[in-house]
């Protein structure tokens, strides 16, 4: 549906911060809306009913019409699915978003049961046949074929795929919801400047990277002792996630607990080993920033809540929502003028939610809108310069949509967390190239380069202490150890003084600190995490690239954009002239961090 835009001047600014979420579907109406998520159920039963127990037999020609029809429900549907599920994350203590989202809950896993059996029997069909994935009518769809070969080991029969499913919507999933419901619900009492405040969760987080040291700190001890009150539920939660897992991985014969995610992410073992390698050499390569950066604030140590915060004397600007859209869409505009015009879309259609509420999900994302060549972006803009970086990372995101989705179908658009990071940290690089453009004075560029650095540091570096601290509780579970509370935060702790070194000083309650992750509660998603530190330093490699090249990169970007997940990670690197299986390309994006310190140092 087209979009019906009111006259930006006639709008408040929370009404310009709010998404437009009439867009997705022909009428927007909770009834239609659940009559559409009933009728998906319905065409995938049918669709099971045509195929069922015939795919294994089939020709490359039969295999393209159903992977056809496949991508043609997705589009149909796909509409009702993204709102049931996007507006209750805006808001989950509206009655109406609780019912659209708990019918697409019941909905998503009966599509899921009546799909089970196309990748079992297309698997069997390629075992018995793997020269299919060659067959010229099915060239579109060579890769995904390539995945489906690769999982096949690992597949179930239909019937206990089945039971999988319907396992985990009470199960795992169940406690993923509770993770994000709990979390949108709770307020913080804190004083500031004298005033006493009740703070959402969404709120009380901006706070990190306050000016007022002593309100830091403040802040980290009443989110994590609250936290830590609740490390029972926690505790559980993770212990019964986690043991799931291991199950599944028993069941389905993974040779380790991280091989799901190789599949899921299209990568391999070799790679993820020599990114973790190159992270673990350089972890002293943060710990000597992080004591730069404490001799910069005039400190012995840094405290774990001066980790993510300005220097002193830096720029305190706040942005406004309109200033941060002007940044944003011309850096955009300045690396490309196509992706300026998409980026100035989505908020001319209002595809972004940025107002802070209660009950609104932690945290930012992009959802794709395929069968609208768009996407929705949720995040809380509180207007801190961190704020303005996240809308440029979730609107990397969205330009990604742009490419991919006018030159792939939903099939080739799959991408694994390794590449669907791409743009998005691109994007953040090509604010940073504006900003710095554009800065009159010394205090503004450190205040720059310093948010670059620690972003760098906290995705690359302490995202890979979540890797291991994930490895050390599979394998704690797998000797037979009980998680409580006090031993999960035992192993957090282990795996934090692995990077940190003796860089920081820590507050008793950071030991709490895995219990607000949503990373480590996303259902049936294990090793969230390394992914995130694999785009990192993959996109800095980029960077570096884009410097030597200029505007001649700008093509090679856009077809990499534009491949969505139709080539592996390691065919998209390859034509880029990388190789991600060396330790030596992964130094690319370390060098680029130190080129960041240096320039940092420059200013102090």
């Amino acid at each position: 549906m087209e979009s019906s835009l009111v006259d930006d001047k006639t709008m408040t600014e929370s009404e310009k911060m709010s998404w437009d979420l009439s867009q997705l579907v022909e009428f927007d109406d909770p009834a239609y809306i659940e009559e559409r998520l009933t009728a998906a159920v319905q065409a995938m039963e049918r669709f099971r009913d045509k195929n069922r127990g015939k795919i294994t037999s089939f020709t490359p020609a039969q295999v393209l019409e159903i992977l056809e029809e496949l991508d043609k429900m997705d589009l149909e549907f796909e509409g009702a699915i993204v709102y049931s599920r996007i507006m209750y994350d805006a808001d989950m203590n509206q009655e109406v978003s609780k019912r659209l989202h708990d019918k697409f809950r019941n909905a998503y896993s009966s599509l899921q049961q009546a799909a089970a059996f196309v990748d079992i029997e297309l698997g069997e069909l390629l075992t018995k046949n793997p020269d299919i994935v060659n067959a010229p009518v099915l060239s579109e769809y060579k890769h995904k074929l390539e995945k489906m070969l690769r999982a096949v080991p690992y597949l179930m029969s239909e019937e206990e795929e089945q039971v999988v499913i319907a396992k985990d919507r009470n199960g795992v999933r169940a406690w993923s919801i509770l993770q994000g419901d709990w979390l949108a619900s709770q307020k913080y009492d804190i004083e500031i400047d004298g005033e006493k405040k009740t703070l959402p969760y969404g709120e009380i987080i901006s706070l990190y990277d306050n000016p007022n040291r002593d309100l830091r700190r403040r802040v980290h001890e009443v989110v994590y002792s609250n936290l830590g009150k609740d490390e029972i539920v926690w505790s559980s939660a993770l212990r019964a996630i986690f043991s799931d897992h291991l199950t599944m991985c028993k069941l389905r014969k993974y040779p380790s607990p991280m091989t799901q995610s190789f599949i899921s992410n299209d990568v391999d073992e070799e790679t993820i080993t020599a990114l973790m390698n190159t992270i673990e050499k350089n972890a002293p390569v943060y710990q000597n920033y992080l004591k730069l950066k404490a001799k910069a604030m005039g400190l012995r140590k840094l405290g774990n809540w001066d980790i993510m915060a300005p220097l002193p004397g830096s720029s305190e600007k706040k942005y406004t929502w309109e200033e941060s859209r002007k940044l944003v869409v011309d850096a955009y505009t300045q690396f490309d003028d196509e992706s300026g015009k998409w980026i100035e879309e989505m908020f001319d259609n209002r595809h972004i939610d940025a107002v802070v509420r209660t009950g609104k999900r932690s945290g930012a994302y992009c959802m794709t809108w395929h069968a609208g060549k768009s996407a929705y972006i949720l995040q809380s803009f509180n207007g801190v310069i961190s704020d303005v970086f996240t809308q440029a990372h979730e609107l990397g995101h969205a330009l990604h949509v742009y490419h991919g989705t006018r030159a792939q179908k939903p099939s080739n658009y799959e991408l694994g967390s390794c590449v669907a990071e791409t743009a998005s940290i691109f994007g953040e690089l090509l604010l940073t190239d504006k900003l710095l453009s554009e800065i009159a004075s010394e205090d503004e560029r450190r205040t720059i380069l310093v948010t670059v650095c620690d972003e760098f540091g906290d995705t690359a570096f302490q995202v890979s202490t979540r890797t291991w601290f994930e490895t050390m509780l599979y394998e704690a579970i797998q000797k037979g150890k009980f998680l409580d509370g006090e031993t999960i935060s035992d192993y957090w702790v282990k795996a934090r003084t692995k990077m940190y070194g003796d860089a920081v000083e820590w507050l008793p309650e950071m030991k709490w600190w895995w219990t607000f992750k949503l990373h480590f509660y996303m259902a049936n998603y294990r090793y969230y995490n390394y992914p995130y530190v694999y785009a990192q330093l993959f996109v800095y490699a980029l960077y570096r690239l884009y410097k030597e090249l200029g505007k001649e990169f700008v093509p090679k970007f856009k077809a990499l954009l534009s491949s969505g997940s139709s080539k592996s990670p390691r065919q998209l690197a390859a034509e880029m002239g990388f190789d991600i299986t060396k330790e030596e390309f992964w130094q690319k994006g370390i060098n680029q961090f130190k080129d960041f310190i240096k320039q940092l140092e420059a200013t102090l």
